[in-house]
């Protein structure tokens, strides 16, 4: 029943149609035959196919072999309410455009159905035919043209036709109308001949309940359906470990505008100190750069200045930025196409480190640079931390802030420099900044390493003000190097290498920019 609420003058209104008691839309039948006439027609030719439409195939021909003989249904998502009636820009579930190859300006509520066909009868000579869902554009002679402020062209601009969309992504598509009787025909236990059906879950809350109703209608057994539907959310992770080539140069892509980004927050420096917020000035001037050239941020940036450096997931970006500070700023450009980079640089504001600063600063880079070395097929993912933060455990020693020797502390049972390096130093980066999240472990921390991954990798030392275990010529300072980086047939690459990291080449570089 609609939930209603009676106003004083006894007019009962749905409560969801009452954001529209704001506006005065005309309904007289002159103003709708007005609205639907004298309209160009669209003559645009059918746009090319995208380039990343070959490259999804393939990702789907893989996933096809994974579940013959099985309905797999991929959504979009939906759009998300930010406040009343007002939604996000909108950016699709990473596993969606993975395997459509679509980025930016799609439709949410759009559903990505692989149909089991016979074997071999499918796309590529596979076991299934991918159909894609959505919403195309209402006509102009409709009142959702005009009305729709969602969705309707007046208000959100031009949307893709059904032809439109079939020809950018090499799939047939079908209006979502059309999907309940996709998902439920045939649906039920393969062992009475229905067909089972695998749900990306926690993406759409109507296309879940679309899919666990029919469950229910037919006898499926929930449980285990949630299982089938985990095991798919895991493979579709594991598919994006290893990157092919038109992944690695959307990649470089966004690490290319985020170098840029770094580059215009530097000439913005002094305008940072000038502010009581600098470090807003700083969030700002790199968000300018991510929409120019990218889609957004690939997440929100960390701009912290002085002790806020020291708190790994500074996003407030409420303090000052002070000369004798260090900044850290860990920012990423997301791509148009949703691939997005991870770069942090900590640059002293005055233009010059000081000799502690450079002290901790000159470990960091050790520890990131012993890393990058060791990198090369083969090599156990786990073993890149391990590399690292015995470098940073052996400065410690040295400088005398670990309370026990160095072997006790690199214990299992010791961990004792894990104070000031809590995190770990790599993750894998891709579509999501934190790629491939539902790996199983042997499949990510425990594996070896291969051609064509893309990781971070990112030590880093966090004293902070409060921390009576160190001197207090080292409290407030927070320093962190972060690189993006590609494992090739034979060792690496870091993708980032165009943007500064030795302590003296980090001075040079802001002096010129700041001249």
């Amino acid at each position: 029943m609609t939930n209603q609420v009676s106003s004083p003058s006894g007019n009962d209104q749905p409560l969801e149609d009452r954001v529209n008691n704001r506006s005065q839309r005309p309904t007289s039948d002159v103003f709708k035959t007005f609205m639907a006439s004298s309209w160009a027609p669209d003559t645009s030719p059918l746009p090319a196919e995208d380039p990343a439409a070959s490259f999804a195939a393939t990702r789907r021909a893989a996933l096809s072999a994974q579940f013959p003989g099985e309905r797999l249904v991929v959504p979009a998502g939906p759009a998300k309410v930010r406040s009343n009636d007002t939604d996000y820009r909108f950016r699709p579930h990473s596993a969606f455009a993975h395997l459509t190859g679509l980025g930016v300006d799609h439709e949410p509520d759009a559903v990505l159905v692989l149909e089991p066909t016979d074997d071999g009868a499918g796309d590529q000579g596979g076991n299934h035919a991918a159909t894609l869902y959505f919403a195309p554009m209402a006509g102009r002679d409709s009142s959702d043209f005009y009305l729709d402020s969602r969705a309707g062209e007046f208000w959100v601009g031009p949307r893709p036709t059904l032809s439109t969309m079939s020809a950018r992504t090499g799939m047939p598509t079908e209006s979502l109308d059309m999907l309940e009787n996709a998902l439920t025909k045939n649906s039920g236990p393969q062992a009475l001949g229905g067909i089972r059906l695998r749900l990306m879950r926690d993406v759409d809350l109507n296309v879940e309940a679309l899919v666990d109703t029919s469950r229910i209608n037919t006898g499926q057994d929930l449980e285990a359906s949630d299982a089938l539907d985990n095991e798919l959310s895991e493979f579709v992770s594991e598919l994006r470990l290893v990157k092919d080539e038109y992944e690695v140069a959307e990649l470089q892509k966004s690490v290319d505008a985020t170098i840029a980004g770094f580059e215009d927050v530097v000439r913005n420096l002094d305008a940072a100190i000038a502010h009581q917020r600098g470090e807003r000035i700083i969030e700002g001037t790199f968000f300018a750069r991510a929409r120019l050239e990218g889609n957004e941020l690939g997440y929100d940036t960390i701009a912290a200045s002085g002790n806020n450096a020291t708190i790994l997931h500074w996003i407030r970006n409420t303090g000052s930025v002070s000369e004798g500070e260090v900044l850290l700023l860990d920012a990423g450009v997301e791509a148009e196409s949703l691939y997005t980079a991870d770069i942090t640089r900590s640059l002293p504001v005055s233009g010059k480190y000081t000799e502690v600063q450079r002290k901790v600063y000159q470990a960091v880079l050790d520890a990131a640079d012993a890393a990058y070395a060791a990198v090369r097929p083969g090599l156990k993912f786990r073993d890149l931390h391990v590399i690292a933060t015995t470098v940073l455990a052996e400065r410690l020693q040295d400088w005398g802030l670990l309370p026990v020797s160095l072997e006790e502390a690199l214990s299992p049972e010791g961990q004792h420099h894990r104070r000031w390096m809590p995190h770990g130093t790599s993750h894998h980066l891709g579509l999501d900044v934190h790629d491939c999240a539902q790996a199983r472990a042997d499949l990510y921390l425990d594996a070896e390493l291969v051609e064509g991954m893309v990781f971070t990798i990112e030590p880093g030392l966090y004293f902070k003000n409060e921390d009576l275990a160190i001197p207090e010529e080292y409290r407030g300072l927070g320093v962190r190097i972060e690189d993006d980086i590609l494992v090739t047939a034979d060792g690496a690459v870091n993708l980032s290498a165009a943007l500064p990291r030795k302590p003296e080449e980090v001075e040079a570089w802001m002096a010129k920019l700041r001249s």
